[in-house]
């Protein structure tokens, strides 16, 4: 884990998408939406909404891919890390990723959890029923369940 490390709890904004690198290192891509909610000086309850791409490497990167789906509520313990890159025009752009050392589902309890099932085929994963059971995938992708509202 880094240094200072950055925390960030939100709503995963897409199917998370697991590529494999020349070399055959996994790198798992995922965008969340994290919500700041607050009452403002004449009593009214305001929110604002913030995106962030997450990136997930190696091991930490396919145990997400087995669990994590859209919608999900996720902790992320990470670093924010700059980038630039080139764009399709030729011109140079820079980029701001966290890039996830743990990611752990969080849900209010068990009930609210759904964990994907791999078909028989061994094709594309598919929503199971909701359970009960939470079986361990990694020390690295983890259920938080929490009691009250974090902060």
């Amino acid at each position: 884990m880094s240094s200072s490390p950055a925390y960030f709890v939100g709503n995963i904004t897409q199917d998370p998408k697991l590529m494999f690198t020349g070399s055959g290192a996994a790198k798992l891509s995922l965008g969340i939406a994290c919500s700041h909610f607050w009452t403002d000086q004449s009593g009214e309850k305001q929110e604002k909404t913030s995106f962030f791409n997450v990136v997930a490497w190696r091991n930490l990167a396919e145990d997400s891919a087995n669990i994590l789906e859209k919608g999900m509520r996720i902790v992320v313990v990470g670093r924010l890390e700059q980038r630039t890159y080139e764009d399709k025009e030729g011109q140079n752009r820079s980029i701001v990723e966290l890039v996830a050392d743990e990611i752990a589902v969080a849900a209010r309890g068990l009930e609210s959890v759904t964990r994907k099932q791999r078909s028989s085929e061994g094709g594309a994963a598919r929503p199971a029923q909701k359970s009960r059971q939470v079986s361990g995938r990694s020390a690295q992708a983890t259920m938080v369940v929490e009691e009250d509202e974090p902060f």
